[in-house]
């Protein structure tokens, strides 16, 4: 068996690669639950005790350039291929950033598992480019079957209008610098409801507010989507994504029903004198909850074949 994993900073999804390419043991856990991944890793081992010929781990961070350690950027946990190997006799792993494992994903998705906001016109080679709001904003390039990691949330946030203003400068005055992903993610979220509403709460609780009709929900998330519409057009202009643009992340999923008569796209086209030509890029809403993991599940089919 190899080992497969999603390690974000809300929840933790592994599994076992069998012969035959399938995942299976698939497991969920919570990261809060647990000081470190080590922890997580022995829980997960003593549910699911088989023999692990190594495998690859995509995670929420930047991987070293061995692919063998990573710190997770929204949690205190370094993961260190080798140390895991030593405690639990495990075969060789290897790291993968979370964001490439979900654009490895895309390339095995069925259409059934995508909704189209903007069909566009998919060129069959052009650049495609994976986007994703959770606890982060992760996002990765797909250019043929080379996939290029990037820290592309972390950016900085460029306001459109003066209530996305109101924004930055609380955040500023807070963080500093302000990245797209303090705006655009869950804890970003609840950021923009603390500035527009005043109140400090969950983000699953502005989700179910706004998905209710609450008003003050709705209008944190009309923000939300306009900020993430822009910042999704911004990043496939500068990569010219023809081959379309795959939204992930457990935040665009939450919100997937006021996502369509949301700003998202208008935000998304605004793009002046090159309106027409990011119009002409598909944007796609990507519905499988296990994207990571099945990208984690790729690699290491590839990793055989190659």
């Amino acid at each position: 068996m190899k080992l497969v994993g999603d390690i974000g900073g809300t929840k933790v999804l592994l599994g076992y690669v069998d012969a035959a390419g399938e995942i299976t043991h698939k497991c969920r856990l919570a990261s809060a639950d647990f000081s470190s991944f080590d922890d997580l890793l022995a829980e997960y081992l003593r549910r699911f005790p088989v023999p692990v010929e190594g495998g690859c781990l995509a995670v929420a961070g930047p991987v070293a350039d061995d692919g063998r350690s990573a710190k997770i950027t929204n949690l205190p946990w370094i993961i260190d291929c080798a140390a895991l190997e030593a405690r639990f006799g495990l075969g060789p792993l290897r790291l993968i950033n979370d964001f490439a494992g979900v654009a490895l994903g895309v390339t095995v998705l069925s259409q059934d598992q995508l909704i189209t906001l903007q069909a566009g016109e998919p060129r069959v080679d052009g650049v495609r480019l994976v986007i994703g709001a959770g606890t982060g904003l992760g996002m990765a390039i797909l250019r043929g079957k080379d996939i290029l990691p990037s820290e592309g949330g972390h950016v900085g946030f460029a306001p459109q209008d003066d209530m996305q203003l109101r924004v930055w400068a609380a955040l500023q005055r807070q963080h500093g610098r302000v990245t797209a992903e303090r705006v655009i993610s869950g804890p970003g979220l609840a950021a923009i409801h603390r500035v527009l509403a005043d109140v400090n709460l969950d983000p699953a609780v502005i989700a179910e507010c706004a998905l209710a009709g609450d008003a003050a929900a709705r209008q944190t998330t009309d923000l939300f989507f306009a900020a993430y519409g822009a910042f999704a057009g911004d990043m496939a202009m500068a990569v010219m994504a023809r081959g379309g643009v795959y939204l992930a992340g457990g935040v665009t999923q939450r919100l997937l029903p006021l996502m369509a008569e949301s700003g998202f796209l208008a935000a998304f086209n605004a793009k002046a004198e090159h309106a027409e030509m990011v119009h002409r890029m598909p944007v796609w809403v990507v519905t499988d909850p296990e994207i990571g993991l099945r990208g984690a599940g790729e690699s290491v089919r590839r990793s055989q074949v190659s």
